[in-house]
């Protein structure tokens, strides 16, 4: 018996090559765009690696969990890396980062995270862009949870590395990543001796191995299930289009914070921080956040999950990413998290107007969109 999951047709490099192109084109770059066969943890740490080397000063925007990981492995490179921190519910400011750049003149090299859906905030991308092309340092960005969510110009902003994540806006599979890095970046890494090679974290092996080969072999066993899924999540956004994709996470973000002050909950972060892959909400004084999601998925799944870490007790989730992101499932979350929260309080605010006030938020970004 054949199964078309233990039997899929093979991938050519030709087909692999396309589908590298058709990423590119997708992200509006004249960048190199590569496709690593894993998940997007390992290009992330490779580009830290491939950096990463004593001698580099780096500024790191420390937003947990990615942003301040990236910084980590950067360090454990060899580099002096200059971190800036902020409230967990908040971004790092634009001010901050043009003070240390002010202050450290030395910094060559800036990375961060452009949204965490663990807490569910996002960095000004564009404008911390802009200050780190002023001062002329590397720009590394992790876009792994808002590229096809949030407005993303690669060559505008002069990004030097990107790494995607297509697991998350654009709804497809984990096993297979996204990598685009410039001409200064091939540079940085060839020129550093600590730069992997002949490794799973070396990015460097697909520039000698794919991008500058005659690509008549895709390096390492090909993941076909992985490359045949991305290619299907590319034609599905590109049958929508980004531009809808995207605004399909905009109104989503706002259905859900507004429904939730309906429900009468605060979202974590503030609206000028907010991401739009995921709406973080504080868990009412004296609740478990994990024990009110298991509840609300107690008779169906909705998409709804606790924090990560230490906000595991403190945070509620509402996961309107990529295909979840459409109003009904905005409703649906908030009306399961409403009676999970009638079994041990009375709601502060009402399901009913929590609803309306979901519908109410789409509508006017749908107007706005229009208009």
């Amino acid at each position: 018996m054949t199964n078309p999951l233990l039997d899929p047709e093979a991938v050519s490099a030709e087909r692999f090559d396309r589908l590298g192109a058709g990423v590119a084109s997708l992200l509006e770059t004249r960048l190199d765009v590569v496709l690593p066969q894993a998940e997007a943890v390992l290009p992330l740490e490779a580009a830290a690696r491939g950096l990463g080397r004593p001698g580099l000063c780096a500024l790191n925007l420390d937003t947990h969990p990615y942003g301040t990981t990236f910084g980590r492995w950067l360090a454990e490179s060899g580099a002096r890396v200059i971190g800036l921190e902020s409230p967990r519910n908040q971004a790092v400011r634009p001010e901050a980062v043009e003070a240390a750049l002010r202050e450290n003149p030395e910094i060559s090299l800036v990375s961060f995270a452009h949204a965490e859906a663990a807490t569910g905030v996002a960095n000004d991308a564009a404008a911390i862009s802009g200050l780190v092309r002023e001062h002329g340092a590397l720009l590394v960005i992790d876009l792994v949870a808002s590229f096809g969510a949030n407005e993303v110009h690669l060559d505008d902003w002069g990004v030097d590395v990107a790494v995607l994540g297509p697991q998350k806006a654009l709804a497809g599979p984990a096993g297979i990543s996204i990598a685009a890095l410039s001409t200064r970046a091939w540079q940085e890494m060839s020129g550093n001796s600590r730069a992997p090679r002949g490794s799973a974290l070396s990015l460097l092996d697909w520039k000698l191995g794919w991008l500058d080969s005659d690509r008549s072999a895709i390096p390492g066993t090909p993941s076909t299930l992985e490359i045949l899924a991305l290619e299907a999540a590319l034609e599905r956004v590109q049958g929508e289009g980004l531009a809808k994709l995207m605004l399909r996470h905009r109104a989503s973000a706002a259905a859900s914070r507004s429904g939730a002050r309906g429900l009468g909950l605060e979202p974590f972060a503030g609206d000028r921080d907010a991401a739009l892959v995921a709406t973080t909400l504080s868990a009412p004084v004296g609740l478990d956040a994990r024990l009110v999601v298991s509840r609300a998925r107690a008779s169906r799944p909705v998409a709804l999950s606790p924090g990560f870490g230490d906000l595991g007790g403190h945070l509620v989730r509402i996961d309107h990413t990529g295909q979840r992101a459409r109003i009904e499932v905005v409703l649906e979350a908030l009306e399961a998290l409403a009676i999970a929260l009638e079994e041990t309080s009375p709601l502060s605010g009402s399901l009913a107007e929590a609803l309306s006030a979901a519908e109410r938020a789409w509508a006017a970004v749908e107007l706005a969109a229009r208009s």
